[in-house]
């Protein structure tokens, strides 16, 4: 069945994307295997005179059902409907709409049923009394029913288009477009203000907003009695988005007075969830992601405390698991069915790793800490460049996802770099589903990497992956390499003499349009 799916015009990289990662979740596909690895991906196309950046898009869905599940869970769908038709103009309209086969419409104008039809534009604004008028324009559609503007039993739209000049955030088209349809789904975006950071109990300089934290969990495919891990864990905002879908949460960070002190006992990562009425975190670790404390035969271990039946002793059983930990082995623990996560990459924060530098030269020795100073003993740590740490992430995910299981993570990029988009990690255990860019800066953006685990980890995948990162490290930019992408960004743009002895900073003209498709 096509549908229209009408899209929030923001975020343009990422709504296809989230759209077809809840479609798998909900059963889009008939095939199980945690992505479009498989070749699977939903048939799109667009409106007549549309421009590929239009929030305004058609697609096919097995059922409505299924449409209704993604646009009811999405963050960037507006609403999916049931087209009725579309047109230039009103009389195009009516006559698609008198097309429309009456065993389609006349179960949702019964007299028995109520409704209501909303007037919406994109790129335009319409008084009310014009929208009056739009809705007594369509008398010719048989409504039995009685209006109700509160609940109504069927939400009917009338959606217009304007011819798109330069100030309606798209590049010029042809001409106008009118939908008219019946809502088969449509986003909850009071989830955003509920979830607003300026509102969270305990907040960094690093919290991921809240609206991008859920898009990732979307990517996730987060749902209930799923068990999500994020490394980076910080102050928890990705883990508050997994845990409101319904999954249990993990997470780990190398600064022990986060995951543990916070800013008190009423103000941590722990006060975050309960700020929200949400499960907290199965377990919060002081760990390097550079040195995973993972134990082997986990998975094994983990059926035996019977953490996957949901046992009430839950968080017990994980601290006594916690204090055996090892690395030495790979084979059989494959937990997590997601890692979501926002590694440092140094521009807010710079990536540390387990060690210190004279350790880390071979200047002092491995060092036990003393029992007496166990409780407020800080570790020393080292710079840990982006190169490493994405290589470390990419190593755990493969050791730790379940297979199909799916890593969700931003990655940043030079802009003035043509060939960035060539250069994203790789590794031999994954293959990458989506890469979503945000734009921050004239300088710089990021890119929400998903990618699905889609063969398991051996020795030879460990080798083979070790000489990728090898490659990837040699080959990539000098300020990836270094790690130094904090310089590469705030450092002064050229200048340019505009007269004799009078240096000005170059300014570049704010593009009209921003989007990907010029």
């Amino acid at each position: 069945m096509w549908f229209l799916c009408v899209f929030y015009h923001r975020l343009l990289d990422y709504r296809k994307p989230e759209v077809e990662s809840l479609a798998l979740m909900f059963g889009a596909f008939d095939s199980d295997d945690g992505g479009q690895d498989g070749g699977e991906h939903l048939e799109w196309r667009l409106p007549e005179h549309h421009h590929p950046d239009s929030p305004f898009h058609f697609v096919d869905l097995p059922s409505e059902d299924v449409a209704r599940d993604i646009a009811n869970r999405s963050i960037l769908v507006k609403g999916i409907y049931e087209l009725w038709g579309e047109g230039n103009n009103y009389e195009e309209l009516e006559d698609a709409i008198k097309d429309y086969p009456d065993e389609r419409k006349l179960p949702y104008l019964s007299p028995e049923s109520t409704f209501r039809i909303t007037v919406d534009s994109f790129g335009k604004v319409i008084s009310f009394q014009e929208q009056n008028e739009r809705i007594q324009s369509l008398a010719y559609i048989p409504f039995k029913g009685q209006v109700n503007l509160r609940n109504p039993d069927h939400k009917f739209w009338l959606m217009e288009t304007d011819d798109y000049g330069t100030n309606n955030g798209l590049p010029p088209v042809v001409q106008k477009r009118i939908f008219f349809g019946r809502e088969v789904g449509g986003a909850d975006r009071k989830l955003l203000p509920t979830y607003q950071l300026k509102s969270r109990t305990y907040l960094g300089p690093t919290a991921m907003d809240a609206e991008m934290a859920f898009l990732m969990a979307n990517q996730a495919m987060v749902k209930p009695g799923k068990l999500v891990y994020d490394p980076f864990v910080g102050t928890g905002s990705i883990l508050v988005a997994a845990a409101h879908f319904g999954a249990m949460t993990m997470g780990a960070d190398i600064d022990i007075r986060v995951v543990r002190d916070g800013r008190g006992p009423d103000c941590n990562v722990w006060s975050n969830f309960k700020q929200y009425g949400l499960p907290t975190p199965i377990g919060l670790l002081r760990a390097d992601n550079n040195l995973p404390p993972w134990r082997p035969g986990l998975k094994e271990y983990l059926q035996d405390l019977g953490f996957y039946s949901g046992s009430s002793t839950l968080k017990m059983r994980w601290r006594v698991m916690l204090l055996n930990c090892s690395v030495d082995h790979y084979h059989d623990k494959d937990v997590f069915d997601a890692i979501i996560c926002d590694p440092p990459y140094g521009v807010r924060a710079g990536g540390r790793k387990s060690g210190g530098r004279k350790l880390l030269k071979g200047v002092v020795g491995p060092y036990t800490v003393p029992d007496d100073k166990r409780t407020d003993h800080i570790p020393s740590t080292a710079a840990y460049s982006l190169v490493e740490c994405v290589h470390d992430l990419l190593d755990l995910a493969a050791k730790m996802l379940v297979l199909n299981g799916r890593l969700v993570f931003f990655y940043p990029v030079l802009r003035e770099d043509e060939s960035t988009e060539n250069h994203f990690p790789e590794h031999p255990c994954f293959v990458l589903v989506s890469a979503s860019e945000q734009i921050l800066s004239s300088r710089y953006s990021r890119v929400l990497l998903t990618m699905v685990k889609s063969s398991p980890y051996t020795e030879e995948i460990e080798e083979e992956a070790r000489l990728k990162h090898l490659e990837f490290k040699e080959n990539h930019l000098k300020w990836m390499e270094d790690g130094n992408l904090h310089s590469a960004v705030f450092s002064p743009g050229e200048s340019v003499f505009v007269a004799e002895g009078d240096p000005k900073v170059s300014k570049e003209t704010k593009p009209k349009y921003r989007g990907k498709y010029v």
